[in-house]
């Protein structure tokens, strides 16, 4: 039986730069980084209260993951459907990830579903920054 989802995948350019954006932009924090010889390592952040997901920020190299793959896995840099991330205070918070420099393609906007602002990550995946209708009370 399929109990949780544990990981999701976003293919980076650079670990380093990307870690950078999600601690010091997002306020994310780091939850595994070690490596595993040349060309491998795993690295994961998530939400400092949320224990239950993480964000892999997977780099790929074509010494582990060949070739062919690893300019696939390039390719698809930035196209990452858009993923939503829950807020208590979308307008306080967008106000906070503007100040760090983070793009924004839509302020925050009243949406039946709630208050929404969508950002762009360094390489252009978007987040809808959701504060969700039940939560605005």
């Amino acid at each position: 039986m399929i109990t949780r989802l544990a990981r999701v995948t976003i293919v980076v350019r650079d670990q380093d730069e990307a870690l950078a954006f999600y601690t010091e932009k997002l306020g994310f924090e780091t939850r595994a980084d070690v490596s595993f010889g040349p060309g491998v390592r795993w690295l994961t952040v998530a939400p400092p209260q949320q224990r239950d997901l993480e964000i892999v920020l997977l780099q790929p190299d074509p010494a582990f993951h060949g070739e062919r793959q690893a300019a696939e896995m390039l390719a698809s840099v930035g196209k990452n459907p858009t993923w939503v991330l829950y807020s208590t205070d979308c307008q306080g918070d967008y106000g906070r990830l503007v100040e760090r420099g983070v793009t924004f393609s839509s302020a925050p906007t009243e949406q039946p579903y709630g208050l929404e602002a969508v950002f762009l990550d360094l390489y252009g995946n978007s987040y809808s920054l959701l504060q969700p209708a039940e939560a605005m009370g």
